[in-house]
């Protein structure tokens, strides 16, 4: 069977670079690419190529004005009939710049076919740039449909952040801070060093028989991906989010406390807390709403707040066997004999933070010991200034 492994990233050199690199590490292979910067003439290029060169190109229209809709469309198909011809190995799926890879590997999933391995391309010396650029995509001529307002900084976290793998480009430019920054924001990755330019074999051969000790990356493409425990990684619920750290300059700030926010006094302070750190995500707790578990993430000086549905201890007994084993097990890690799991549980990294002063920014937004002590009931009657940003 066709193993199929999604190499993304905003970083194109990089990406291309680990292209390349598995071109020549895995006998067999095929790299299939959707070209979106076409999408604004109508139709979105797909070239399938070995390490020989292009073997086919073609054109697809757009769907519904949607250069990713036209490569939901298009790229199943494909891999379908690259898996029927029975003689190839691995079907190498490069993402489109801005294109995220849960949405890919989601889609090729639920097409039947077998991901193997997810995988963010990475230059060390351009995370923070990137982190920090709050232009839309649609600015750079990166956005993916005509309804896109994802950012730069945004789409680049969820990137980085989801893939279990990083082909990280053996940048000259890098320093030990800007490594430093890309092991906390994702330090459960497994980082691959991969050389730019176009790789050789270090056996002295340029297509070995079979990946090798010299072929991490190829390994890492073939080791097997769960779809389902990847999407679980990410929910705000159960998140695997970062762990202390201050090493080089760069710190993780891990902010968990049992008493709710007062929605004012957050909302006032939010410009402040979204812009002390390149990177912070996590789930939060306001008083005017203390059944709904909201979901933190922000990048590039620019926040998203959404609800991800109600705190476990919202809910009837009966509901519990509805939730799925992870949630729950991320609840009880949280679990408070008053609260449930009810909390706040932030994660704040970047260069230079300012760990106590922001602590001191985040403890003034907790509810006072008067309006805690006051109750849910006279929690609920505070003004809801979160409802602008949640659309309520």
């Amino acid at each position: 069977m066709l193993s199929v492994v999604i190499v993304g990233g905003l970083h194109a050199d990089a990406r291309r670079a680990a292209v390349e690199r598995l071109l020549v590490d895995v006998p067999g292979s095929v790299v299939l690419h959707h070209d979106l910067a076409t999408a604004a003439a109508g139709t979105v290029v797909r070239t399938i190529r070995d390490a020989t060169g292009t073997l086919s190109a073609g054109e697809t229209p757009l769907v519904n004005d949607c250069a990713c809709c036209a490569l939901r469309e298009d790229l199943v198909p494909e891999l379908r009939r690259l898996d029927e011809a029975g003689t190839l190995r691995l079907a190498v799926v490069e993402l489109w710049d801005s294109v995220e890879p849960k949405a890919m590997a989601e889609v090729v999933a639920a097409g039947g076919l077998t991901v193997t391995g997810v995988i963010t391309a990475v230059d060390p010396a351009l995370v923070l740039p990137y982190l920090g650029n709050g232009d839309d995509l649609a600015e750079r001529g990166l956005a993916a449909a005509a309804t896109d307002q994802r950012t730069v900084a945004d789409t680049f976290a969820r990137q980085l952040e989801y893939a279990p793998v990083l082909a990280v480009l053996d940048s000259p430019e890098a320093d030990e801070e800007d490594r430093e920054l890309l092991a906390q924001l994702h330090p459960t990755a497994r980082q691959v060093p991969i050389a730019g330019g176009h790789p050789t074999d270090l056996a002295g051969s340029r297509y070995p028989l079979r990946p090798s000790a010299h072929a991490p990356l190829a390994r890492a493409a073939l080791a097997g991906f769960d779809v389902d425990s990847a999407a679980a990684a990410q929910h705000p619920a159960c998140a695997l989010l970062p762990t202390e750290a201050d090493a080089h300059g760069v710190s993780t700030l891990v902010w968990h406390r049992r008493r709710p926010f007062h929605p004012e006094r957050l909302y006032d302070a939010l410009e402040d807390i979204t812009c002390a750190a390149a990177r912070s995500r996590g789930r939060f707790w306001l008083a005017d709403k203390p059944d709904v578990l909201l979901h933190w993430d922000a990048a590039g000086g620019a926040l998203c707040v959404e609800s991800a549905g109600p705190w476990l201890a919202s809910l009837p007994d009966a509901a519990w066997d509805m939730v799925p084993p992870v949630r729950r097990a991320a609840a009880a890690m949280d679990w408070h004999a008053e609260h449930g799991d009810c909390c706040q549980h932030l994660v704040f990294t970047s260069p230079g933070l300012d760990r106590d002063g922001l602590e001191r920014l985040l403890e003034s937004c907790l509810l006072t010991d008067a309006e805690y002590a006051a109750g849910r009931d006279a929690w609920k009657r505070l003004p809801p200034a979160f409802d602008t940003l949640l659309e309520v």
